[in-house]
């Protein structure tokens, strides 16, 4: 006797989604996303604003942007996600859609409920499609692991530490600073 088969859902699912109902689309999977917190909302501005300021102080050409932005990482409609911080320095990536293609440097705030996906499923995900460092921030374990790829490295850090931007060497954040 042959098992069900899951339903495979595609982009065109995430757009018929209800009003104000948030998922993420991952190999034909949907993934629903609770409202995120205040704290989780206060990383995202601020971590957003520094890598911001850092940009344009240099004169640099990336791209900051937060979520909801939608990101297509592969070439089919099977997969989509909404980083909570991308950072896109090929312009040509971008469309009025949002991003065709990796991100050079993403940031996931972790929620409880997100904890599995920041840290094994996305890890996974944003590595294999050519994202190039990707930073966990769990606000609860005041922690930080950042994933290089392209060295293929991660390392753990607090919100004390001056946590280094691999894609801009000389920039660090100490998140404990933005947070006060």
């Amino acid at each position: 006797m042959a098992l069900p088969q899951e339903k495979l859902y595609t982009i065109d699912d995430i757009y018929e989604l209800p009003d104000g109902e948030r998922a993420e689309l991952i190999d034909g999977r949907l993934y629903f996303m609770a409202p995120p917190s205040y704290i989780h909302q206060k990383l995202v501005m601020e971590l957003s604003a520094a890598c911001r300021d850092y940009i344009k102080s240099n004169k640099g050409s990336c791209e900051v942007l937060p979520a909801p932005f939608a990101v297509f990482l592969n070439a089919d409609d099977t997969t989509y996600v909404e980083p909570d911080i991308s950072v896109i320095c090929d312009k040509n990536k971008l469309t009025d859609k949002g991003c065709n293609g990796a991100p050079d440097f993403i940031i996931e705030i972790v929620s409880p409920s997100s904890r599995k996906m920041d840290y094994v499923t996305k890890t996974a995900l944003y590595s294999d499609s050519g994202v190039r460092e990707y930073w966990v921030v769990n606000p609860q374990q005041n922690s930080v692991t950042v994933y290089g790829f392209e060295g293929d490295t991660y390392v753990s850090y607090t919100f004390d530490d001056a946590i280094p931007v691999g894609i801009y060497p000389g920039f660090s954040i100490t998140i404990g600073e933005l947070l006060k």
